[in-house]
């Protein structure tokens, strides 16, 4: 019987404006270049609405369904009514067999992470080191953990190799 090896979770995170979904994209994209297969989770603090007014759907939750799932034959979407935030390590189970999980937030949560940061949108990080694996940014940074530039998805993608994906094999190209 074979080990159940916890997928290991990372979060992107920075200031507004500074890029996170930029440097999420690439990442995302680099990884899936190496075989990788990616689950990403979008923090959303303000609440959030994605069904269209008017759509079956919609119509589905407005009149007062718990839980609405939409399925066609190449994805699938869950939509349910929640008393509170789930918390993040009862989201990961849901994204189905992947390697690896980046979220796009959870600033104050207890995931390594990677700051993203732009000298125009100011010097001061959010997260101490001891919270950081890496920092994405457009000026040097001084803080004793590895820094990459905005663009250096292969960078951060090695440096995620080493630490979390070593014994998760790179699907063949």
């Amino acid at each position: 019987m074979s080990a159940i090896r916890a997928v290991p979770v990372i979060s992107v995170v920075g200031k507004s404006g500074v890029g996170k979904t930029t440097a999420l994209e690439k990442i995302i994209h680099e990884l899936k270049q190496r075989g990788y297969r990616v689950g990403t989770v979008k923090h959303d603090s303000h609440g959030f609405d994605v069904d269209t007014p008017g759509k079956d759907s919609w119509r589905h939750a407005r009149a007062g369904s718990d839980a609405v799932v939409i399925s066609g034959p190449s994805r699938m979407a869950l939509f349910r009514r929640l008393e509170g935030e789930m918390p993040l390590d009862a989201l990961v189970p849901l994204m189905g067999d992947v390697d690896l999980v980046i979220t796009e937030g959870y600033k104050r949560g207890d995931k390594p992470k990677i700051e993203v940061t732009r000298l125009e949108r100011g010097t001061e990080l959010l997260c101490q080191p001891e919270e950081l694996i890496g920092i994405m940014a457009d000026y040097p940074v001084d803080m004793p953990v590895p820094q990459f530039a905005l663009n250096d998805a292969a960078g951060v993608v090695d440096l995620l190799k080493e630490l979390y994906l070593g014994d998760r094999k790179e699907a063949a190209q």
